[in-house]
């Protein structure tokens, strides 16, 4: 959850954002009226709740009512809960009229009040139609996850998807770029068409032109027929440049005039031919970079690129580990007539890890500890000794435990357990009471652990910062 704070009493606002974050939640703090306006016209999908003060003074032109109004009216799935320190019966009426879930006099707040009216936005929030909608759509081309990254991918490949702009999907290896390609085909209107994939690492570069244009019989040594290329087979459907960035660049012109006008030669013919294609690239690469480095061509990024969408990795994520596991648990069980589950604690192992490769990698790891394992419930343990054997499953990174042959099982858990806290503290800034509840442990616990494994809490407060807007 994410609760975005505004009030114009600085201290007030970053005490109530401190009370918010002990209950594990994040907050944004803004003091500015038109900011408040100008933060939700841009990041409203990332906010679950508004806490929003009715009086910013004289100086503004606008008040908490009229944000609560622009709030409602463009973006009414965000509850929101007026505060004021003049409150008055007629105000109330009116903030609820205009649709405020709830109403507290700053005379009467206190962490028991703040509590209980954030616990009751939660239960009108609810999970969205919207939502829900999205999240069974990515559940039928086979993208799991609940979190709100996913919910915001989602939504893009089905905007995006129903248009006909050419897409470019980035994101590290293994982070699943062919399954949301097939799920921009699969929502377009050319889904009836092929689903083209253009291999582009895999493809000879002698043989470049031919795959893709095709050639007529004689145009080179050992054309022996007319032949039609990836081109030809997308006609009206949707070709696939996956790892686009590994295109040499004395190729990439050739992309141009069919991308642009779509337009192709056959290697060997005079004639141009039309073509209808939707172009969707794939890439791991840094292709901003990679042009300034005189690696790839400015004119056909622009062109590949209308649209952009990002995927994060794994580790930026792991509120979807759960729900990925049970997908290929329910996968393994039906296809095997098997029985088999993760305990809690090995879900949370799996949680700790850095995955350098990902999606894949994690699929490669439950895939063989469920068909290796010889007993129905598999454990931590299961897990050290698969990823012991596998030194490129773990990599030592600050917040990854690295599995090692020199401990034993007690020590490597312990240091699985200390960089979880350590990646916690990372990304709640060193707020112990917040971490406390990310991690599902009382406050005290937490602080014993810090104690014995001697973390320096302060290293991750110094990063704190105040909220930028987008």
């Amino acid at each position: 959850m994410k609760i975005l704070l505004a009030d114009d009493n600085k201290d007030f606002c970053t005490t109530i954002a401190e009370i918010v974050g002990s209950f594990g939640f994040d907050t944004y703090t803004l003091f500015n009226p038109e900011e408040v306006i100008h933060f939700l016209d841009r990041n409203h999908k990332e906010i679950n709740c508004l806490l929003l003060d009715i009086e910013f003074g004289p100086s503004h032109k606008i008040d908490g009512l009229d944000i609560l109004e622009h709030s409602r009216k463009n973006y009414p799935n965000i509850p929101v809960i007026m505060i004021s320190g003049k409150g008055s019966i007629e105000t109330a009426v009116k903030a609820t009229k205009l649709g405020a879930i709830n109403f507290v006099e700053k005379s009467i707040v206190s962490k028991e009040k703040i509590k209980s009216v954030l616990d009751s936005a939660i239960e009108k929030l609810g999970p969205s139609g919207e939502s829900s909608e999205i999240q069974t759509f990515l559940e039928h081309n086979g993208i799991i996850g609940h979190s709100r990254a996913m919910i915001n991918i989602g939504d893009n490949i089905i905007r995006f998807g129903r248009t006909d702009l050419n897409i470019m999907i980035t994101g590290e290896t293994g982070t699943g770029k062919k399954l949301v390609a097939k799920a921009i085909h699969n929502i377009s209107r050319r889904n009836r068409s092929p689903f083209v994939t253009v291999d582009i690492p895999n493809i000879p570069k002698d043989l470049f032109q031919s795959e893709l244009f095709g050639h007529t019989k004689g145009s080179f040594s050992g054309a022996l027929e007319n032949k039609k290329g990836l081109f030809h087979q997308a006609h009206k459907g949707t070709i696939f440049l996956d790892e686009m960035g590994d295109m040499p660049l004395d190729l990439q012109s050739n992309l141009l005039l069919p991308v642009e006008e779509k337009s192709i030669r056959k290697v060997g013919a005079v004639e141009n031919e039309e073509v209808d294609i939707r172009f969707i690239s794939a890439t791991d690469k840094d292709l901003i970079n990679m042009m300034k480095e005189g690696e790839f061509r400015e004119q056909l990024y622009h062109r590949l690129r209308e649209c952009e969408i990002y995927l994060p990795p794994l580790r930026e994520r792991i509120e979807d580990i759960p729900s990925i596991v049970e997908f290929y648990l329910q996968q393994h069980n039906q296809q095997f007539n098997d029985d088999k589950f993760l305990t809690p604690s090995a879900i949370e192992y799996l949680q700790s890890q850095n995955w350098e490769g990902n999606i894949r990698q994690l699929y490669s790891v439950i895939k063989v500890v469920l068909q290796t394992s010889r007993n129905k419930q598999v454990e931590i343990s299961d897990l050290h000794k698969l990823i012991q054997n596998d030194n490129s499953a773990i990599v030592s990174t600050p917040g990854t435990a690295k599995i090692s042959s020199d401990r034993t099982l007690k020590e490597d858990i312990e240091e699985v357990d200390k960089r979880k806290i350590e990646s916690i503290l990372d990304a709640c800034k060193g707020n112990v009471s917040k971490s406390a509840v990310h991690l599902g442990i009382s406050r005290e616990t937490l602080h014993n652990k810090i104690r014995k494994y001697e973390i320096d809490v302060q290293l991750f407060r110094a990063k704190r910062k105040a909220p930028e807007l987008k």
